[in-house]
C-alpha cells in the first residue's frame, strides 16, 4: 500500500505509515487526509498496531497553508482534518507516533491522536494557529489538556508556545526522547513488537477502557473483563504461565 502522500509498509508486527511530502516538511493536505482515511479503513477491518512517522527529518510542519487559506466556513464545519485524526485515535489497536523535527499545527494534532508518542531532541511541537487567524480545531483543544493538563495546554493554545523535545518529555507529551529519528523509530518498533506478543483482544479491550470517560468506570472494565475471562486465550496463556513456573 503506497501512495504519493502516505507511504504504508507491512513490517510484520506492525504497519508503518510515513508522511511522505519532505519538500513540504510533510504538511498535511487533502491527499494526506484521504490516505489516512484509506489506511484507517484497512486497520479497522484488520486491526494492527500503527507506527506513524514523517520523511525527511520532520513529522509534519502543519496543515498545508495554501489549501487551508482557501477553505470556507462550510469546510470548517465539515472537520476535514478533525475527522481523519479522530479516526486515527479510534483505531482498535495502539497508534505510536515517532516525532522528529517539526510537529506543528495540524501535525501536532495528528501526533496528539496517537496513544504513544516518542520524540527526538530536534523535536518542536505545538500549535501556532492563532498567529494565522484560526484555532487549533482538529483535536488540540480537548486532547492536549488530557495529555499535559489544563495549565500547559492553555499556555500552548493561547500563546502559541512551542515545546522542545526535552520540554515535551518533562510534560508527558512524549514518553521517550532519543538522539535522532532512526533511534526513535527503533524504540517505536520495539514497543510495537512487545504489543504483538500480547493477546490482541486484551490490548484492544485495554485501549477501549483507557478511552472511556470516568463515568463509565468501573462498569466498562468489568464488562470487558467478563468477555476476556470466558475467552480461550486467557485460559491458554494462564496455563502456559503456570506450566513455565512449575518448570523453574
Amino acid at each position: 500500500m503506497t501512495g504519493p502522500a502516505l507511504r504504508v509498509e507491512d513490517r510484520g508486527d506492525f504497519v508503518l505509515a510515513t508522511l511522505d511530502r519532505p519538500e513540504k516538511r510533510n504538511a498535511i493536505d487533502r491527499a494526506v487526509v484521504d490516505a489516512l482515511h484509506a489506511l484507517c479503513a484497512d486497520l479497522e477491518s484488520q486491526p494492527r498496531t500503527l507506527v506513524l512517522r514523517g520523511a525527511g527529518g520532520s513529522f509534519a510542519a502543519g496543515a498545508d497553508i495554501a489549501q487551508l487559506r482557501e477553505r470556507t466556513a462550510a469546510d470548517a464545519r465539515a472537520g476535514i482534518n478533525t475527522r481523519a485524526f479522530m479516526r486515527v485515535h479510534a483505531l482498535p489497536m495502539p497508534v505510536i507516533a515517532v516525532l522528529d523535527g517539526h510537529a506543528l499545527g495540524g501535525g501536532a494534532e495528528l501526533a496528539y491522536s496517537a496513544d504513544i508518542r516518542i520524540g527526538t531532541h530536534a523535536l518542536t511541537i505545538g500549535n501556532p494557529e492563532p498567529g494565522l487567524g484560526i484555532i487549533a480545531a482538529a483535536g488540540a483543544s480537548w486532547r492536549l489538556r488530557e495529555i499535559v493538563g489544563d495549565g500547559l495546554a492553555a499556555e500552548m493554545l493561547l500563546s502559541g508556545r512551542i515545546l522542545t523535545g526535552a520540554e515535551a518529555l518533562a510534560a508527558g507529551l512524549i514518553t521517550h526522547l532519543h538522539d535522532d529519528g532512526d533511534a526513535a523509530f527503533e524504540a517505536a518498533a520495539a514497543i510495537a513488537q512487545r504489543i504483538a506478543r500480547l493477546d490482541a483482544a486484551a490490548v484492544q479491550a485495554s485501549k477501549r477502557v483507557l478511552g472511556a470517560p470516568r463515568s463509565a468506570h468501573p462498569q466498562i472494565d468489568l464488562a470487558e473483563q467478563a468477555i476476556l475471562f470466558d475467552g480461550p486465550e486467557k485460559h491458554r496463556r494462564m496455563t502456559a504461565f503456570l506450566e513455565r513456573k512449575q518448570q523453574r
